[in-house]
């Protein structure tokens, strides 16, 4: 298995959608803006627009929770297919651990999404990360991935 990556940073949506299968509204990091072999940095700018906030909540917009671990999976995903024994493949979502939330997101924030490898193998991945808006952890988590045949199914 070789660290070599595919791709170099920096990504805008439409390189990062050649990568992942994910459409609006459910692709959810804008660009990829720094990565190395095991490292990778994503961002996403949160509009009011997004229609999560027509019902959490109205009148007081918050990003919910699993949508910044849903960003971070995705930018993970990213690194994980950045590699030669990647293309082709999807990945799938296969667990979050140590989960944690330490400050509210809303409209017209930025998210810095940093996620460095734990696990590489050919079947499965493991990436540990943390949400930054402004500096401040919003979100950390470990996220744990299936890598699949993008036609296929995960087993």
């Amino acid at each position: 298995m070789t660290n070599e990556l595919l791709f170099e940073a920096p990504l805008d949506a439409a390189q990062i959608m050649q990568i992942l299968p994910h459409r609006y509204p459910f692709l959810m990091v804008d660009r990829i803006v720094e990565m190395r072999p095991g490292f990778i940095v994503g961002e996403k700018t949160v509009t009011i627009n997004e229609w999560q906030f027509v019902g959490h909540f109205p009148g007081n917009p918050v990003m919910p929770g699993v949508l910044m671990i849903e960003a971070m999976a995705q930018t993970g995903a990213v690194l994980a297919l950045a590699h030669a024994d990647g293309r082709g493949k999807l990945a799938l979502l296969g667990g979050v651990d140590e989960a944690r939330f330490r400050r509210i997101v809303r409209p017209g924030d930025v998210l810095r999404i940093e996620m460095t490898e734990v696990l590489r193998r050919r079947k499965i991945g493991r990436t540990s990360g943390r949400v930054l808006v402004n500096g401040e952890v919003a979100c950390e988590a470990v996220i744990t991935f299936a890598i699949s045949d993008a036609a296929g199914s995960a087993q």
